[in-house]
């Protein structure tokens, strides 16, 4: 179960030509970077755990064979157990977001709204105080994306992608739903609608956020959606507030939750966040 250090230097060295050597170490370097910060995360977490459950630290350490000093060191140098959050083994995040549109086509000059740039932005930081980075990709008309990746995170309505529409549909507790007065989301469970509070001009929207499966089903992507854009924004406020939280709730499993979000009328910036429904875990 444990590396073969003999089999990976000599799978290395394994090429006549020095510049892939050198090449072929550095991949293994990496690698095994990766794989280490992971293992960190992952005791981290089994230790966090039992000591939820009512184990001193000392006592875990005992066990473990480590002195207090190294079980102090392994918990203050390890990445965050809600790290695992956003994928396991997952450098760099990708962020898709919708490309703006008014009236149904392209808005000229700048793609993203402001308020969507805020909640990459905010999740950029996010990712960066776990450890990790992230990439940003425009999702353009007519919406197609490539949902079969790792570490995916999908800022886009279902109105701007019908590949999305089409993943929502799987959600048998939350979704999107239109009529005269505009788009609008549904609690199917309790059967309770819920509308922005700025289509009443109030500062305020109504975002989805949940793990959906990918077309492939070998995973799952997060997705956020507001009714309007300030909703992704107040969905990355709330994960900046709650994540390790929620990470100890639904761990690695498909979810799904509504979050309301208030902003400052005149800077847009979020003021309060916070979750309207229980966190729906689906099975599969």
């Amino acid at each position: 179960m444990f590396i073969d250090a003999e089999a990976v230097l000599a799978l290395v060295a394994d090429d006549n030509d020095p510049i892939e050597r050198i090449k072929n170490a550095g991949a293994a370097i990496a690698e095994i970077q990766s794989l280490t910060a992971e293992l960190g995360r992952f005791r981290r977490e089994e230790v966090e755990e039992l000591k939820a459950a009512g184990m001193s630290q000392n006592a875990i350490a005992r066990q473990a064979g480590l002195t207090s000093a190294r079980m102090s060191q392994v918990m203050n140098s390890a990445p965050a157990p809600e790290r695992a959050f956003f994928g396991v083994k997952v450098d760099p995040v990708i962020v898709a977001v919708a490309e703006k549109r008014e009236g149904g086509k392209p808005k000229p000059g700048p793609v993203v709204s402001i308020d969507d740039m805020k909640a990459y932005d905010d999740l950029r930081n996010l990712v960066e105080d776990l450890g990790l980075t992230s990439n940003y990709e425009v999702v353009k008309p007519p919406g197609m994306i490539r949902l079969n990746r790792n570490g995916l995170v999908v800022i886009c309505g279902p109105r701007h992608s019908d590949t999305i529409a089409e993943v929502l549909a799987s959600d048998d507790n939350l979704g999107f739903e239109k009529d005269d007065s505009g788009w609008f989301l549904i609690d199917k469970e309790q059967k309770i609608t819920y509308r922005s509070p700025e289509d009443s001009d109030e500062p305020g929207d109504i975002a989805y956020f949940g793990r959906l499966p990918r077309p492939d089903r070998k995973g799952y992507f997060l997705y956020i959606a507001g009714i309007h854009a300030a909703g992704a924004a107040g969905v990355v406020h709330y994960l900046s507030h709650e994540l390790g939280s929620l990470y100890r709730e639904v761990r690695h499993r498909r979810f799904s939750m509504l979050i309301q979000c208030r902003y400052d009328p005149d800077t847009h910036a979020i003021i309060s966040s916070e979750r309207i429904t229980p966190v729906y875990k689906h099975e599969g």
